[in-house]
This record gives structure tokens, sequence and C-alpha cells, in this order.
């Protein structure tokens, strides 16, 4: 389906006020750029959806990924692999930057990585024996430092010293003597050489990589330069990341979404309220039928007063112009891993069409099937706030029953937004022990160097680096925004926009339905006197787990 999508050329960067707003996206882009701990990525899941960390083996520790590098790989992997399965769409956020800072975060490492395999090559390879023993006492020191006894670290410390002393003694003392004798000292002192070089080359990486991590948070919006999404002829690797691009844009405008039981609608986030409206369709005048009129009719109307939202008598800026879409909902497992897009010449690069949407409003009213839901929905707080009223319309025997929903999704978790903290500790003074002082440590350390050094060659497949170092695996059903978001609740003013937005919604919905039936000569009475009863609950409106039946 991606042949017939318009590509749009090199890398986007959302505006300040556009619909996906900047902040959310931008602490999600900026999770590529990191070079924390990679298990810190499982403090911000959120209950729904659950990350999986693979532990590297044992023996390999000093192939482990960092935060930026396993997150950057698994959303390149999951976004743009090859025969990928279907995303969730990501309300208040822009998928494809983050993805292209993914992409921008990979192509920086990936020339870093470029240069430490030549460095490897010249300083290590062509150095081997002398290579692989300062190696293996690199990996002792790490596997022992990450003990929790100190007397552990210190242990680390004293081997890396014990054989820095036997490596000085080996270069004054050499047992062999002509060639093998120069080669001896070149294999003990090369690396070494190697690992200065190198340590170059990764403060340099470590601190452009820094400088986007802190400018993203900051507001700052640095661009994504990604030269190998342009092709530079048909069929080549850039032309498929282009392909990739463009089907993830045409998922994220799809108004095909997924119920998947206490989990919400997927990407909207859970349902905290519900308020129905069901009486019984009675002619006006009696001995004489109303005119018919179908679902359809209802929704459209209650669309058109929906756009007047934005419009208020009393200028206190009230709503901001909201997005309003016909959904169509397919319900899924609570427990399913993937989901299926729907198909066929009702749809159109993902979206269904619109005679297709008043087929299943009108018709899918009971039993299987997808189901239709008109939306309208703010995206606030630069996108850290998602908040979606959902209205369906139903007509079973001579009942006409109007339900609206309340959906809520938070803001992205807290530690997406942690800017890179300065590298130091705190230790005591020599004279005065009882005072402290602060000490910045380098940016790169030694182990972080020959780990860097360690895993650059490797870079080039993946699956082994992947084998020996771990990874991270996203959730699943994946969507950027849901993966971690957090609950609106605990957040004053958020919550109180979430509750707020109910009310008059409620109340347009009820007016517009009620045009509806007037003008087609059905009895109003009874739906009038159940929706001021309605319009009086809804004013304590307060958020409740509305998809978990207590049955």
């Amino acid at each position: 389906m991606t042949d017939g999508f318009d590509f749009s050329p090199g890398a986007q960067v959302p505006l300040a006020g556009a619909t996906g707003q900047t902040a959310a996206t931008y602490a999600l882009a900026a999770a590529a750029y990191r070079d924390d701990e990679v298990t810190k990525i499982l403090n911000a899941d959120n209950e729904w959806h659950q990350s999986k960390v693979t532990p590297p083996r044992s023996w390999a520790r000093i192939f482990r990924p960092n935060f930026g590098e396993a997150f950057s790989r698994a959303v390149i992997d999951r976004m743009l692999g090859a025969g990928r399965n279907p995303v969730i769409q990501s309300f208040g956020i822009e998928p494809q930057v983050v993805v292209e800072h993914c992409l921008a975060a990979h192509r920086i490492r990936r020339d870093r990585d470029n240069w430490l395999s030549a460095i490897t090559v010249i300083c290590g390879v062509l150095f081997l024996p002398g290579f692989l023993v300062w190696l293996l006492v690199f990996t002792l020191r790490t596997t022992m430092a990450k003990r929790e006894d100190k007397r552990a670290g210190a242990l680390a410390t004293t081997l890396l010293v014990a054989v820095g002393a036997l490596a000085v003694l080996f270069l004054i003392r050499m047992p062999f003597t002509g060639f093998w004798a120069l080669y001896g000292r070149a294999s003990v002192v090369m690396p070494v050489v190697g690992w200065f070089w190198a340590k170059m080359i990764c403060e340099r990486t470590a601190r452009d990589l820094r400088e986007r991590w802190s400018s993203l948070l900051s507001g700052g919006g640095v661009g994504a330069k990604i030269p190998e999404a342009v092709p530079g002829n048909p069929g080549d690797a850039a032309e498929q990341v282009r392909k990739e691009l463009a089907r993830l844009g045409a998922e994220q405008r799809s108004n095909s979404v997924f119920y998947a039981g206490p989990k919400g609608i997927l990407g909207m986030g859970t349902r905290w309220g519900s308020w129905q409206l069901a009486e019984e369709l009675v002619s006006a005048e009696p001995g004489k039928e109303f005119h018919p009129f179908r679902s359809w009719d209802v929704i459209v109307a209650i669309q058109g007063g929906l756009g007047m939202l934005e419009r208020t008598s009393i200028n206190t800026g009230g709503f901001p112009k909201p997005s309003i879409t016909h959904w169509i909902v397919t319900p899924i497992g609570e427990k399913a891993t993937e989901v299926s897009r729907p198909g066929g010449t009702d749809v159109d690069a993902y979206t269904v069409r619109t005679h297709a949407i008043q087929d299943i409003c009108n018709k899918q009213q009971f039993g299987s099937g997808d189901r239709h839901y008109l939306g309208v929905q703010w995206t606030l707080w630069d996108g850290h706030l998602v908040i979606t009223m959902l209205i369906t319309v139903t007509v079973l025997h001579d009942t006409l029953r109007i339900e609206v929903t309340g959906h809520a999704l938070g803001p992205v978790n807290a530690l997406f937004n942690e800017k890179p903290a300065a590298k130091e500790k705190t230790v005591q003074k020599s004279l005065r022990f009882w005072e402290t002082r602060t000490v910045k440590l380098p940016l790169i350390d030694a182990d972080e160097v020959v780990r860097l050094a360690a895993r650059a060659p490797l870079t080039w497949y993946p699956p082994l680096l992947n084998w020996l170092g771990g990874g991270l695996t996203l959730p699943e059903p994946f969507g950027l925004r849901h993966a971690w978001a957090d609950q609106p609740w605990r957040h004053r003013f958020m919550a109180d926009d979430a509750l707020r937005a109910a009310t008059p919604v409620l109340r347009v919905v009820h007016t517009a339905a009620l045009k509806v039936l007037r003008e087609n000569g059905v009895d109003v009475e009874k739906f009038g006197s159940r929706s001021a009863v309605l319009s009086g609950a809804v004013q304590e409106a307060s958020p409740k787990k509305a998809d978990v039946y207590d049955a």
C-alpha cells in the first residue's frame, strides 16, 4: 500500500503551536541522544504497557548498549523495519519527528563507530596479543566493579594498576629479541595509544549528543539530519526509509483505532467517564408516525454542534479549536500483541472512506464487527495532555441511545524530560576531612571508551551485537505516545481540564440530538427530562475506571 503514498522529502520538525505541539514530541525524541543506563526506561512504563530490557550475557557485559543506543535502535527497527506490524497512532506528538531523531542519533553514533572500528584494526587487530590482554583486563575490571561489594571495586582498580605495572616491566625486561621484541613492545603500547585516540573521538561525539539532548528539552528544536532518507537513485536503501516514513505518516492520519478492554482505546487512553441518554422514540402527534431518520443524521447534527465549541458569548479564551473525527473502533483482546488495520476498496491509505463509515454507523450497532464513534479531541499542554470525547448513536427497537464517553491520555513520563546531568562526585577534602567538595568527572571514562570500541566493529551486524549485549524490546501493540504515558489525574490542572470538557460537550450533543428529533416529529419530552438529569450529574464528574466492570 505504501507505493501509492505521496512522499515528503527531508526531515520534518513541528512548528510551535502546530497541531502536534512540540514538548511531548521533543521529550521522546531526546531519548535517542541519552547516554545513561537503558534499564531506566523500565521506570517509565505504565501499568498497561511494559517494555523489556534483555540483559547482556554474563561474560559479555562490555557489549551492553546504553539508553540512547538501545532506544533509537529499537524504535528504528519497530517503526521502519521491513515487514513490521502496524503501529498505534501517537496523538499529541509527531511520531515521524521522533523516528527521524532516532535516525539522526544512529547516524552520529555510526560515524563514531566507523572511526573506532578503524582504530581497533590499526591499534588492536594488528597487535592482537596485547589487545586481547588489555580487553580481558577491562572486562574483568568492569564485571567486578559492577558488584555491590565495595571491596570488589577496589580490587578491580588494583587489578588494572597491577597489569599496568606488569606491562611496564615487560617493556623494560623484554624476553624476546629482534622483530618479536619490537612487536611485543608495540603490542603493549599501541592498544594504549588507540585508547587515547578513541577517547578523544568518544568525547567529541558525547558532547554533540548531549547538546542535542539538552537542546530538544529546552525547546530549541534542533533539526534531525538524515541524509540516509534522501535516495540517490531508485531502489536504494534510502528509498525504503522514505517509504516507511510515509507509511508511518499514513498510519498516524488513520481513522481506525483499537479497543483493548481495560487498556481502553489504544492511543487515546482509558475511558474515565460515560453518560447515556436512552429513551423510546414516540411520535409527537398521537396516531401519526414520525419521520424516519438514521443514526448518521443525528451524528451529522452533533458534528455541526461540536464545531461551534470554540465559540463563546463571553470572551474568556475557552476551548481551542478541536479536532473532530469519525473513528472506526475495532475490538481486540486485552492481551493482544498486534493489530491488523482494515483493508479493501473501502480503505484509502489506512483511512476508512466516508460511505463505509456511514454504513457502519447505521447498521453495525449490535453483535460483532467494528463500531462508529464521533470524536472531538483537544491536544493541550504542548502535547502532554490529550482529551478525547467520543459519541456514538444507536437505535434498537425504537429506542434511541446516545452515549458520550471521556478518554484522557496523560503526560509523557517525567523520565523523558530529564536533562543531561553533569558528571561529578562529592569527595572529602584532604586536610579538612570534615568538609566535602565536588569533583568533575570526565564525560567519558576508561570503561566507556573500551565499551564503545569493543561494540564498534559489531554494529555492522546488529543481531550478533544484540545477542551478546542485549537490547530493548518495546511493548506491543506499540505506539510511541501511549507506551510511556502517565495518568493525568496526578496533575491537578490537567485533571481539571479533562473533567471540565465533559459538561459542554454533553450539552452540545444533547441539544443537537433533540433538534433532529423535533424536526422529525419525535416527542422529546422524556429525552429532555433525561438530558436535564444528565446535565446535572455531569457537573460532578469524577474519573473512574469505566472500562473495568465490577461484575
